[in-house]
């Protein structure tokens, strides 16, 4: 059923790097700077996870 299920390290930091995706488009309308310092960083979370597989 999987109702209780704890999420695995890999589902944790595919959310986390998800949100940040979401922030950095939002920040991309008036902040251009930062949108691009959390993309990288989104970026190197999305390669961490990639090594996980």
């Amino acid at each position: 059923m999987g109702l209780f299920r704890r999420k695995s390290e890999k589902e944790k930091l595919e959310a986390k790097y998800q949100k940040m995706i979401a922030e950095a488009y939002k920040l991309s309308h008036t902040d251009r700077k930062a949108s691009d310092l959390l993309t990288a960083e989104a970026d190197e979370l999305l390669k961490k996870i990639e090594t996980m597989d």
